[in-house]
């Protein structure tokens, strides 16, 4: 036995010496703190190649939804923009840590956004969230859901989201579009991630082209929309760090000091559904029969100013609007017999200046509602894309859902 045992330390003597020396060196090491190890590489906390005060679009931006190109011209040069060669990395579960207060005002806020910029469409609704969502966490927005959706309202220009500058603020949305937007909002708020849109922090409809455009990195299309992210780290799922912690803002506060704002009147445009009123009214002697026929032009602003009258009136919708309200609207507009068109459209950038309609302008078309007259009973049509089973009405051709 104790030969046996002698014999083993004989055969790993020179491992006990390595063992030893290693131990030895490595006691030293801890003592004088000295220690040669690997280079190991770090990741910054901001290894960025701009200050974040000096991004494109940023939040202190009052330029970043202004877009002067016709709707078509817009559409040409978003399409000559590739899309950018790394795909989306889906954003991380956002994760809320807050009170049941903030809870319910976060939810709200994610919900009126979703529901006033993108309709009623479940994946544009999500892709809107993800994106204010994506905000939240980003040290260049606020730090509060609500705080990103109304954030640069306060100002003339700039609000980042075009809904609480542009006077839709005061529309109303149904009870049933409420229900399905605040359950979306509740999962996006619980982990739910929208992948398709990555890490973007910006967007923009096919029809607009801000200057910034060209200069963030397109990486999705969803519905109308186009989503970018910032080049570089700032565009990454790891800028994306700060601490979502409650503290909400009221948005009944925040929306009433929105409305006080004494906006340009370009920021406030008329919709059918609110007013009642033609963005563009069109009427002749007889009043276009055909619309091949003599029309006179609105005046210069676009309203004429004997409209309602039997004609041919130009519209401006929204995605949010209750297909009946606008047929009651079309219908004061065409009061008694005479021949009356109305078109509506969902972009004042989109509204031709004349008649007739366009290829393109007819392609765009949201709604359209011709009068009763002569025993023939309205035409009423909706793009079913946007105005899904809509109670009245029929779906618009190649508008099909």
């Amino acid at each position: 036995m104790d030969e046996n045992r002698s014999g083993q330390l004989r055969e790993n003597a020179p491992l006990y010496a390595v063992s030893t020396i290693l131990t030895l060196a490595f006691a030293a090491l801890a003592v004088f703190g000295v220690v040669d190890r690997p280079a190991i590489k770090a990741v910054p906390s901001s290894p960025v190649s701009a200050p974040l005060d000096a991004l494109l679009a940023s939040a202190e931006d009052e330029g970043t939804i202004l877009s002067t190109l016709p709707a078509e011209d817009a559409r040409m040069r978003n399409a000559a923009v590739p899309f950018a060669e790394t795909a989306p990395t889906a954003a991380r579960p956002f994760v809320f840590r807050g009170s049941s207060t903030d809870r319910t005002r976060a939810r709200d806020c994610l919900a009126l956004a979703a529901m006033a910029e993108a309709g009623a469409g479940d994946a544009d609704q999500r892709a809107v969230m993800q994106v204010i969502l994506n905000r939240v966490r980003h040290p260049a927005f606020a730090d509060t859901v609500c705080g990103v959706v109304f954030q640069g309202s306060e100002r003339p220009t700039g609000c980042q989201f075009t809904f609480t500058c542009d006077g839709s603020l005061a529309r109303s949305y149904s009870e049933d579009l409420w229900r399905t937007t605040r359950q979306r909002a509740e999962e996006a708020l619980g982990g739910y991630v929208h992948a398709p849109v990555g890490t973007a922090t910006h967007y923009h409809a096919d029809y607009v082209y801000p200057a910034w455009s060209g200069e963030l990195d397109k990486i999705a299309s969803v519905g109308p929309h186009l989503f970018f992210r910032w080049r570089g780290w700032w565009g990454s799922g790891a800028a994306m760090s700060a601490r979502y912690t409650g503290g909400e803002p009221d948005p009944l506060r925040l929306r009433k000091a929105a409305q006080e704002v004494d906006r340009p009147v370009a920021f406030l445009l008329p919709r059918l559904a609110e007013q009642g009123t033609a963005v563009r009214t069109i009427t002749a002697s007889g009043a276009a029969e055909s619309e091949e026929a003599p029309v006179e032009a609105a005046d210069a602003s676009g309203q004429s100013p004997d409209s309602p009258a039997p004609g041919v009136h130009f519209v401006l919708v929204a995605r949010w609007d209750s297909p009946q309200t606008l047929v009651e609207r079309a219908r004061a507009l065409c009061p008694g017999d005479a021949y009356c068109q109305v078109y509506g459209w969902d972009d004042a950038a989109l509204i031709p200046a004349e008649l007739p309609l366009t290829g393109e302008a007819r392609s765009l078309l949201r709604f359209s509602f011709l009068a009763a007259r002569n025993d023939n009973a309205e035409a009423i049509y909706f793009d079913c894309r946007i105005f899904a089973s809509p109670p009245v009405g029929a779906c618009l051709p190649r508008a099909r859902p």
